[in-house]
């Protein structure tokens, strides 16, 4: 891939239907809603009569439960200025976006899963390949300085196009399961990851989902730009669309990580 064509897939990569932004259309910005009282996802209490799933210590969902958010509000770029829309985001999550135009969606979800096997030195299942098909595996052990190295080449090769091709499709929406990745492969293409699940006694489900966006950018965690009275939390439903604030995508985009019939 010449050094032209790189520059242009990965500018193009998270771009997409920015029109669709209903949260402009009446929803809370984030000046006006409240200072954030939750440290943690696991602190955001989910929707009047549902519990959250249970997830095993040491688990993916166990992990992704424990991810901390940032003291402010605001999604800032990679270069230090403010994202200029401000009203996608319920928190930003406290993990660093570099100085680089490189972490943007499918690098956030490519991040998180990368950093949670890293966490649990399960080194070998850090393998993430790019659209051609070429594996870039983790051979470095617990070695943290190179493990960024590592996140960097990745995100400068593979993308949302590779990771739609990686991961395995879920056969229905309703087994969603925390980890999961609603992915809209392409040049534009977009990426947001499952992030936590809650339920109730008629067995309906909701969950939460994190994104990072183009460009490079705070990854955060979204509202729901349709129903302001449980966001952050989407219903699980077998409606066709998912409309998050930034994207729409369609049930049958749901996807898992290959092997992992449980996280």
């Amino acid at each position: 891939m010449n050094k032209f064509l790189f520059g242009f897939l990965l500018l193009a990569s998270c771009k997409g239907n920015v029109k669709q932004t209903p949260a402009e259309k009446g929803f809370p910005t984030s000046k006006d809603r409240p200072v954030l009282n939750a440290l943690f996802v696991g602190d955001i209490v989910p929707p009047v009569g549902f519990f959250r799933s249970k997830a095993a210590v040491g688990s993916f969902a166990y992990w992704l439960r424990e991810l901390k958010f940032k003291k402010k509000k605001e999604v800032y770029l990679y270069n230090g200025t403010l994202k200029p829309n401000q009203t996608a985001q319920y928190a930003v999550v406290d993990i660093s976006t570099g100085i680089k135009d490189l972490q943007q969606c499918a690098d956030v979800v490519m991040r998180l899963r990368a950093e949670y096997l890293f966490s649990v030195k399960k080194y070998s299942e850090i393998v993430f390949t790019d659209y051609s098909g070429k594996a870039y595996e983790w051979k470095g052990g617990d070695n943290p300085k190179l493990f960024a190295s590592y996140l960097e080449n990745v995100f400068g090769w593979c993308g949302s196009a590779s990771l739609e091709k990686q991961l395995e499709k879920v056969s229905s929406i309703d087994l969603m399961q925390v980890g999961d990745v609603l992915i809209k492969g392409g040049f534009p293409g977009h990426a947001v990851i499952v992030v936590d699940m809650a339920v109730n006694d008629k067995g309906e489900k909701v969950y939460m989902l994190v994104q990072g966006y183009q460009p490079a950018q705070d990854m955060h965690l979204l509202v729901n730009p349709l129903d302001a009275t449980i966001s952050p939390w989407y219903k699980l439903s077998d409606a066709e669309k998912i409309i998050t604030p930034e994207w729409t995508f369609y049930s049958d985009q749901l996807k898992r990580w290959p092997f992992a019939k449980s996280y």
